[in-house]
């Protein structure tokens, strides 16, 4: 839902020899994940924001037996089987994202964070048990990082426990609902197992560039199916953050305020008008040539667009797969409660 941090990715293209990838980013193009801006927690709203919104897992409706295939969106499951088609692709992804680089990312990551557990932090370690424990996943490491670019974003290393990184800007920003639903849609990246490939996704992508004679081919031909398989497992991780916030307005809200929302103007932000809005969008985009456009619009984008996003968690919680996950649900509660 977030990209790595750019420092990240520029450290590795400076190294010599076995580390020699290019790298091609820009602020306006995450490689994965994606960034998020949020409205601001008045003065004297915080705590009972907080007591709100904290010890939730009670009073919610938890999926004892999900599976990520319950929630998976379609296009996350075509993409994913056309990805994994591609000649080659998992031998180059060996070779690109060795253990030197995961290293790296590691430790650049978590040598500039603090850890989140019972005792540092301990609020936004419970969201994050609470997310883990409705959406029946291990919950990951936690960690926040000091940077003004509100960001979040999930690292699966080989061999190691994946773990989530935010930013302290972001922390400041949103609402504890909002923020728990972001930590939902990176725990449905893990749940469904899309944290090696985006981090897969990422390297190869900007690193591909670099390889002798065959590195821009190589990324030109891979990058739209790329971006088309991280679109789609966009998708799948909004159906995740759903299933924990259990209200479509708190997932729709954190997209309406990434299109944009600021902090001066969160509390007059409308959810209903900009599903207004993402309708509108489809409407527009229904001709011939809006659909040329809408198509040469996102083809280069890691995410949905934030209306499209919108439109797509609005008609899933309408729809009778998401009402059967909750009755589900609630009748595995009310057994266990007898």
């Amino acid at each position: 839902m977030a990209c790595i941090p750019l420092s990240s990715l520029l450290f590795l293209s400076q190294k010599p020899e076995t580390l020699s990838f290019g790298c091609r980013v820009s602020s306006d193009k995450p490689s994965f994940g994606g960034s998020f801006k949020f409205g601001t927690i008045k003065k004297g709203q915080r705590g009972d924001r907080l007591l709100s919104c904290v010890c939730r897992a009670a009073s919610s409706v938890t999926f004892r037996d999900l599976d990520a295939d319950d929630f998976r969106h379609p296009l996350d499951k075509q993409n994913t089987v056309l990805l994994r088609t591609i000649p080659g692709l998992t031998e180059l992804g060996k070779a690109l994202l060795g253990t030197v680089t995961e290293q790296i990312m590691l430790l650049e990551n978590i040598g500039t964070s603090v850890l989140v557990s019972e005792n540092q932090l301990p609020e936004l370690h419970q969201l994050m048990s609470e997310a883990a424990e409705i959406l029946n996943t291990e919950a990951p490491d936690l960690y926040i990082r000091q940077s003004p670019v509100p960001n979040a974003y999930t690292l699966a290393i080989r061999g190691k426990k994946p773990f989530v990184v935010v930013h302290t800007s972001l922390v400041e920003l949103l609402t504890r609902k909002e923020l728990q639903a972001v930590l939902a849609h990176e725990l449905g990246h893990l749940k469904c197992d899309h944290g090696v490939w985006l981090t897969f996704a990422n390297i190869l992508t900007l690193g591909a560039y670099a390889v002798p004679g065959l590195g821009g081919l190589i990324a030109q031909s891979l990058e739209e199916q790329l971006f088309r398989w991280l679109r789609a497992a966009e998708l799948t991780c909004d159906r995740a953050a759903l299933l924990v916030a259990q209200d479509p307005k708190i997932v729709i809200s954190v997209l309406m305020k990434l299109a944009g929302g600021c902090p001066s103007m969160a509390d007059q932000l409308n959810v209903d008008a900009f599903l207004e809005q993402a309708r509108s969008y489809d409407k527009a985009s229904s001709s011939p040539m809006g659909w040329y456009i809408r198509n040469a619009q996102t083809r280069q984008l890691s995410h949905p667009l934030p209306v499209l996003r919108a439109r797509e968690i609005d008609d899933w919680s309408r729809s009778h797969d998401y009402k059967a996950l909750l009755n589900r649900a609630r009748q595995l509660k009310a057994v266990n409660n007898v």
